[in-house]
Parts: structure tokens; sequence; C-alpha cells
């Protein structure tokens, strides 16, 4: 599955995977989403609704909810946390209030839920840093010129260092086509493709409600993670993709990947990983999966800190890296799929 000759084409991947795969027969899948609308329009704060849920698939075909949450998010420009709430309810929660997304937020998390690490709440809360990160790209499909009223209103990028992007990730290396003789992103450049339906309709149970998004500006963060036992190894098939509501109708990604992974279920360690970039803003973003392999032999209840630590700057991708954190939890939901 792994394409890092892309990185040396001249185009950026635009090959939407489609719907989801049926479930596999006795596995867990977690479904999570962070939907994104701007209830004040455009460079006010930011309302989200993150949803997610642990479905187990038994031998038999039955199903069983193991997990669901609900957090909903008011967030300043700044990525600032303004309230926030869930279903069901989380003691402590409104300590997040005033914390940047971000390490802070990560931080913060760690500090005061860290009791969560594994359910599907903590995976919302860990994702609000790189959901509220990308979430400002849909505008650039709905106001014209928009790098240009970015400047223009006296704004800068959330990403990077304070807009700043050389050097951020792979896609980012001095010298990329994606930047701008001003260190920041050249959106001019920037690459998206339409997709459809996540749902598939041969698996009507496959995804948790979604909120509905149409006729505004609206940003979707989309995680699936199919988790099987087979032989002696636990199999690990993952879709990811941010993707926003398009003027004419319809959705748009700007990232889509899918990755394979084996796991050995005695030490919890990665056996060997796979990627495949689906949809990428720029040519030289597809770099990153030959850095991924770093991770083999890693345990992968520690990925949420190590990868960010071994795949960090320009040997990874800021959104291959959120698919890789994700692994994380497998342990926890090995435990419920035995």
């Amino acid at each position: 599955m792994s394409h890092p000759s892309q990185a040396l084409t001249g185009a950026a991947p635009q090959r939407p995977s489609g719907p989801s795969p049926v479930r596999p027969a006795a596995s867990i899948r977690r479904t999570t989403t962070i939907d994104t609308v701007w209830p004040e329009g455009f460079g006010q704060p930011m309302r989200m609704v993150a949803r997610g849920r642990d479905l187990a698939t038994r031998a038999s075909g039955s199903m069983e909810i193991l997990d669901e949450a609900e957090i909903a998010i008011s967030a300043s420009v700044r990525r600032e946390i303004l309230a926030i709430g869930s279903a069901p309810s989380i003691q402590r929660l409104d300590r997040l209030v005033g914390v940047r997304a971000g390490g802070a937020s990560r931080a913060t998390l760690n500090d005061l839920l860290g009791e969560l690490r594994g359910t599907v709440a903590f995976q919302l809360l860990d994702d609000f840093a790189g959901a509220s990160l990308v979430a400002g790209w849909v505008w650039s499909r709905w106001v014209p010129d928009w790098g240009a009223e970015l400047r223009r209103s006296g704004a800068r990028g959330n990403g990077g260092r304070g807009g700043q992007m050389i050097g951020v990730c792979t896609g980012f290396a001095p010298g990329s086509t994606a930047l701008a003789e001003d260190g920041g992103a050249d959106h001019t450049l920037q690459s998206a493709c339409p997709v459809g339906p996540l749902e598939n309709p041969d698996d009507p149970h496959g995804w948790h409600s979604m909120t509905h998004q149409d006729g505004a500006p609206g940003m979707r963060r989309a995680r699936r993670l199919d988790l099987w036992r087979e032989e002696t190894m636990l199999h690990v098939d993952l879709g990811f993709q941010d993707s926003g509501t398009a003027p004419s109708g319809g959705r748009i990604a700007v990232h889509e990947y899918r990755m394979r992974a084996l796991i050995d279920p005695a030490a919890m360690t990665l056996v060997s990983i796979d990627a495949d970039p689906r949809i990428l803003p720029y040519r030289e973003c597809p770099g990153a999966i030959a850095n991924i392999a770093r991770m083999a032999g890693g345990r992968v209840m520690d990925f949420r800190a190590d990868v960010l630590s071994r795949l960090a700057g320009t040997l990874g991708c800021t959104h291959l890296n959120d698919v890789l954190r994700s692994l994380a939890d497998v342990p926890a939901l090995a435990r419920q799929l035995e």
C-alpha cells in the first residue's frame, strides 16, 4: 500500500478511498468525528461537536455498543476552549476551559483526565488539538482569495510557528513547493479532492450518527479503527479523513490516509505498518510515510508521546502522526475484543 515515490511526482495524491469497508466479523470498530462550524461567520469562534462509538461485532454477526461519547466545545479563533460539555458527563472537564489547543491541551488532558486513556472520550479530547488546527481550511473553499483575506484582516494562520511553516513537517521542509515566499503555506498550490460519504450502504451500522453539514462552511475530522485477531496477531485497519463542505454541494477533502498494522498481542508492540496516502495537499507530503518504520518494535500504548518525538519536524506529517497516535488505544480495545 505504501507509495513513497508519489513525493517525487508532479502532483499531490487525489485517490479517495470511497465508503468504509464492511466491518470484519469478530472485531471492534471505533469511529469518531469532530464537526466544526462557525455560527457567527468567518474569523469568529468555532463550535465543535465531537462524537464517537466503539462497536463490537461478534462472530455470529450480533452487535454490541461498548462505549460512546459526545463532547461539545466552543473555541476562540486562537483555539482556546471557551466552553465545554459532554454526554455522559465527565468530572473535571470544565477545568479545560481557557486551555489552548496543541501541546498545552494534550498535557492538561493527561494531567486532569489520564484515567480516561483508551476510551472514546479521551480520543475525542486528544483530537481537539489536530481538528481545531485544520478546521479553518474549509474557508479556503468559501472565501475568495482566502490567503489574501487572512493577511488583510491581520490574522495569522494557526499552523506552524505563528503562521511560519518552514520545517514544521515533511510537506514544509526547506525548499518545498508548499512554501510561499513569506514562509507560510502557499494556498494557491494546495490540492484537495471531492469525496463521497464514508458510510457504506452494505453496512448501515458501520458508523455512529453524525451531525448534518450542508449549505454553510463546515469541517469534519473522521476516524475509523477496525481491530480483529487473526491467528497469532492483532490486525488493525485505520481510516482518516479531513473534509469540508463545498459551496457547490457535497464534500471536499484535504487529508485522507489508509493504514494497516500488525501488533503482537502479548507484548503489545508494533510488528509492521503500512500507510497509503490517499489525499494530501502538496506533492511533498507523501514523503512522510517513508519514516513510519521507525515506530516498528515500539509499545503501542506509548504512541501518543513516542510518535511526536520519533517523527518530529520534517521526519513526519502532522496528520499522519495523528493517525499513528491513535494506535495507543489498541491495548484497551483488545481487552474487550478478547
